[in-house]
């Protein structure tokens, strides 16, 4: 149940078919991992979502034993994003929050859908190493807050 000391993170791009899916579930490792199931909120959604998560994702992240084949993507409200700490769009997204306290951050990555399954890991590998230098970033607020 988030409380007031929860960090809320977002990821979202227009589809939330590939790489904010693929944040979301790196970010839902690193929660576990790192044991802040309290301390931290996750929120994925797109601006307009596609049917399903695209098959190249659901493939090369089943290659590190993540499955995202039961995500479905959802589409995000302005209102839960103002709600959130930080949002990263993943380089598609042209997004206007008024809360002048989100961090929004940019990750300025390539859209995965039709890519060969190489460039695909690539875009996948960037977004685990961003999504890991994100909570070496928070993890220390958190500690504070406790």
């Amino acid at each position: 149940m988030p409380n007031e000391s929860t960090t809320k993170l977002g990821f979202v791009c227009v589809q939330n078919a590939g790489r904010s899916q693929m944040s979301t579930a790196f970010a839902e490792r690193e929660r576990e991992e790192r044991d802040l199931g309290d301390e931290v909120e996750i929120l994925t959604g797109g601006t307009r979502p596609a049917e399903t998560v695209h098959e190249e994702v659901v493939t090369v992240m089943g290659e590190l034993d993540v499955d995202l084949s039961d995500r479905t993507p959802r589409e995000v409200s302005t209102a839960e994003l103002e709600s959130c700490d930080i949002v990263a769009t993943m380089g598609c997204s042209t997004l206007e929050l008024d809360a002048d306290d989100v961090d929004v951050r940019d990750w300025a990555l390539a859209d995965p859908d039709g890519q060969s399954l190489d460039q695909v890991r690539e875009i996948r590998d960037t977004i685990e190493r961003r999504v890991e230098e994100l909570f070496d970033e928070v993890e220390p607020r958190i500690a504070q807050q406790r």
